[in-house]
Parts: structure tokens; sequence; C-alpha cells
């Protein structure tokens, strides 16, 4: 089993043990979402803008598995630095409990918020009517969202982001034989599924995904000789677990959600633009990848080292972090800007889905850095169980921010579809501004200021 100790040794071999599988993970599971969107492709515009609302009321009720793959990483990641493995294991098995009753409670909200999550974001019609049974279909994989990635907390707190990256390599390459398979079937055989065949592809790969990380997480030395009365709920700990879930879920639910204050501003431009956004969205995590991998991996590392009592680790951990990141975000801007028309093209030959999308690359080419040091302020947070600060900078970047922005750019200065990735952008920028004065604000008093970023520190 694979397990790390990040209290100790040079930094820069801890983020690229981690994130180099956390980011080779993503990129599978980026690349599994842009195979779905190129299959739809194959039922025309119309499914690829059902599969953009559709999955984005589905994420938002999964929002709730990154909550608790955060509490896991942060609060188990806390325990080993301090040496104590039987609080490790029982946070550890309190949460999975916690995340089967969650998957439970979301798949009943789904089953009755769906159609009106699906309604506020579309107009009656083909696309709509593709979106909403994408959706219901999506409902059998809440497990796999949401269990499979508590799950996968308890693993990278212990250093252990290999695992998942397995995983989703694996997934990926289902996904890519079932699609086909489960959309056209076997002429003579079985039949085909049509557009619901993606939902169901994933439903199955997801599953898969979340039942193997289940198994790694059992056959740890920490979890042997398990009883089942150590699953019967604890308030005390499903209290510690949700006050620190919950914050990073709903910052992630926040950040789901403003999909629907961009969708909605879209809708009044047509199912193209509304298509040209998901199609846009799946190639920038493209390019984000090597970023999100880099700060998924300041958690673990941060957590440890703050429980260990190594503030001046965790403060180089977090500059190492962001600076590494905006590097990498920095050289996608040529890719972004100049070669968006045709990365579109992959996915769609409707010349006005290929017009909007390399308007809107554009402008994720400019903020594209600071989500990287937005992000790597979110994991700083996390690992020193500040988590509630994530939800309300989320608040304001995702719900205040960006539909004010909309607002003010579309709708009173009238600046059309530009205005409404402007105002996106302007609304990430302010909200950097807010994440680096509450940053500077927590790490004062939880060890001892951020302190100056040393490029070339060893560690």
């Amino acid at each position: 089993m694979i397990e790390y100790d990040l209290t100790t040794g040079p930094l820069s071999g801890h983020f690229r043990r981690l994130a180099v599988p956390a980011a080779i993970g993503m990129l599978f599971s980026t690349l599994y979402n842009i195979v779905d969107t190129f299959y739809a492709g194959f039922f025309g515009t119309q499914a690829q803008a059902g599969l953009a609302v559709g999955f984005q009321a589905f994420f938002i009720l999964v929002a709730i598995g990154f909550g608790l793959s955060s509490a896991m990483s942060a609060l188990v990641g806390n325990a080993k630095g301090r040496k104590d493995d039987a609080d490790a294991r029982h946070l550890a098995v309190q949460g999975i409990g916690l995340a089967v009753v969650a998957t439970i409670a979301m798949m009943v909200i789904a089953v009755l918020a769906g159609p009106s999550l699906i309604a506020v974001v579309s107009e009656p019609g083909a696309y709509r009517d593709a979106g909403l049974s994408y959706f219901y279909w999506l409902i059998f994989a809440l497990p796999g969202f949401i269990i499979g990635p508590s799950a996968n907390g308890i693993l990278q707190a212990r250093g252990d982001t290999l695992t998942m990256q397995r995983a989703l390599v694996v997934a990926f390459f289902v996904n890519v034989a079932l699609n086909p398979l489960l959309m056209f079937g076997i002429p003579g055989v079985i039949d085909g599924m049509g557009f619901n065949g993606i939902a169901l592809a994933t439903v199955l790969s997801q599953t898969g995904v979340a039942v193997f990380i289940l198994s790694r997480v059992f056959g740890r030395a920490m979890m042997q000789d398990l009883k089942l009365s150590e699953f019967i709920p604890i308030p005390a700990k499903y209290y510690e677990i949700i006050a620190q879930a919950f914050p990073a879920g709903f910052a992630l639910l926040v950040t789901f959600s403003s999909g629907f204050i961009v969708q909605y501003a879209l809708k009044d431009y047509g199912e193209a633009a509304l298509a040209a956004y998901g199609i846009t969205m799946r190639i920038e995590q493209l390019f984000l990848l090597p970023a999100l991998g880099i700060t998924i991996s300041l958690v673990p590392i941060a957590a440890q080292n703050y429980g260990a009592g190594n503030p001046e680790r965790v403060r180089e951990a977090f500059h190492r972090c962001w600076m590494i990141g905006v590097v990498m975000t920095m050289a996608a801007f040529p890719f972004l800007w100049f070669g968006g028309a045709y990365a579109t093209r992959i996915f769609s030959d409707d010349p006005e889905v290929i017009r909007i999308s390399a308007l809107f690359l554009k402008v994720e080419a400019v903020i594209l850095p600071i989500y990287v040091v937005l992000f790597s302020i979110n994991s700083l947070l996390q690992a020193l169980k500040k988590a509630a600060w994530t939800m309300w900078i989320g608040i304001y970047r995702q719900w205040v921010g960006i539909a004010f922005f909309i607002w003010l750019f579309v709708f009173v200065i009238d600046g059309g579809l530009t205005g409404v990735r402007i105002g996106i952008a302007v609304g990430v920028g302010t909200g950097l501004l807010l994440s680096l004065w509450i940053a500077v604000r927590v790490a004062k008093d939880r060890i001892g200021g951020l302190g100056r970023p040393e490029i070339f520190a060893k560690s």
C-alpha cells in the first residue's frame, strides 16, 4: 500500500510524487467528459446542449462528494501528522458512513428537484428533453460520484494519489468502449439506447471506480479488523467531518451552480451558445489539469505539516504550489487564444458554435492563472481547517460577483456574448483579491503569516 510521511523530506519530491498521478488522473477524467461531448455530437447541437444542461444540474448534487473528499484529506492528514492512527481510522470509517447517508439523500433530492433545475437554464424543446433524460439516468451514478471521492480523500491524506489515477485511466477506456456500444448497440444482438447510452456508460464506469477505491481503503493496515459497530454514526465525529466538508462542498456547489447563472444569461442566444459553453468548459479543464494536480497535492502536504507543527513547511508548500501552477497555465495561453476554433471543431461542425467557443476560450486564456492562485488558497484554507472561508469566497466569486458583472456587462453595457465572458473574468479577478485578503489573515493566526515566496528555497 502506498503511504508517505509528508512532514519530512524535500517538498519538491512530495509535490512531484502526489501531483503527477493526480494530474494524470484528472487528465483522463477530463478526457472522459470530452469523449461524452464528442459522442453527443453524433446527435447534433441539441444533444450537446442537452448534455451541458443535464451535466450542470447533476454536478450540483455531487458537490458534497468533493466536500467529503476535502474533509477526509485534511482531517485524516492532520491526524497522521499528529501520529494519531486511532483517530485517523475513526475519522475514515465515520466519513465513509456519512458518504453513504449523503448519497441516499442526494438521490431523493435529484428525483424531486431535477426537472426544476434543468427548467431554469433551458427553454422547452428537444434539448431540454435530452438534458432531462440524461440527468435521470445519471442519478444512478451518484454513489460513484459521492462515495468514491470521499474514500479517495482518505488515500490522499496518506499520500496516495496513484490509486485514483489508475481508476480514472481504466474508467476512461471503459467509457470509450461503452459509449458507442450502448448508444448504437450491436446489430441483430442488442438495440442501442441512443443519447441515453452516454449516461449509462457513466453509471457503469464510475460505479467501478468507487468500488476499486473502497477496496484499496479497506485494504490498508489502519482499517484491518473493522467491526460493523464502528460504522454507527457518532454525532461528534459527524459534526467534525461536516464542519470541514460543508464549506468545501458548498464552495463547489456554488461553483457549479454559477454555471446556471451563465447558462441563464446564454439561453437567450440559442442552443449554439449553450453547446459552445459546454465545449469551452471541457477544453478549459484540459489545460487546467497540471495546475489542478499541484493544488490538490497541497492539501495533504500542508495538512500533515500543520498537524505536525511545521508552519515553515506549510508556508513554503503554499508558495511553491501557486508559483508552479501559474507558470503552467501561462504556457497554455497561446493554445487557447489562437487555437480555440481548431479545438472546437473536434466536437462540432456548427459554425456558430465554433465562433462562440473561440471567443469564450480567449477570455479563459487570460484568467487561467487567476484560477490557480484561487485554488491554491482554497487548498491552504482546507489544510488549516478553515474551510468555511472557501465557502464565503465561493459565494462572492461565483454568485454575487458573476451575477453582478454579467448583469453589468450584458444588460447595462449591452456587451452581448462577449459581455458574458468578461463578466465572468471580472468576477474571478475580484474574487482573487478577496481570497488573498482572507488568506493573509488566516495564515497570520494559524502559521504566523504567509511569509515571502522563496523561489530557490531548498526543501
